[in-house]
């Protein structure tokens, strides 16, 4: 399965061209793609009003929507960040390190579009297209 990260569901609501949004939008109807509860959050924070939260709530609906966030995870990604902290690497947004591991946790892919999943990848096996 193939977790989808609110840096491409964004670049695509937008028409942003990118390698991440054209294979997002080649997957559609090929595979199943998840949405994460988080994910479909920060994608609705930055809808322009009620109409447009509707239509993106709508599309998005279309795929499996999953809660990533548990005690279990919350103690793995609390973990995966002092890891990475113990090599000099910060990772910016909270909301990035429970997304991958989450991903890492259930041996989803990432596809993403955000500099943050690197270092989860390199460091910690996190598989992303």
């Amino acid at each position: 399965m193939i977790a989808v990260d609110s840096s491409t569901w964004i670049a695509h609501f937008r028409n942003v061209e990118s390698e991440p949004v054209r294979v997002l939008r080649s997957l559609f109807g090929e595979t199943e793609l998840l949405v994460g509860d988080i994910v479909l959050l920060e994608v609705l924070q930055g809808a322009r009003d009620e109409a447009h939260a509707a239509r993106i709530t709508h599309e998005l609906n279309e795929f499996s929507i999953v809660q990533m966030l548990d005690g279990e995870i919350a103690v793995q990604a609390a973990h995966n960040y002092r890891v990475l902290r113990g090599k000099g690497i910060t990772i910016r947004k909270t909301i990035d390190i429970i997304i991958g591991t989450f991903c890492i946790e259930h041996g989803h892919s990432l596809l993403h579009r955000d500099r943050d999943f690197e270092p989860l990848r390199t460091h910690l096996g996190l598989q992303v297209l």
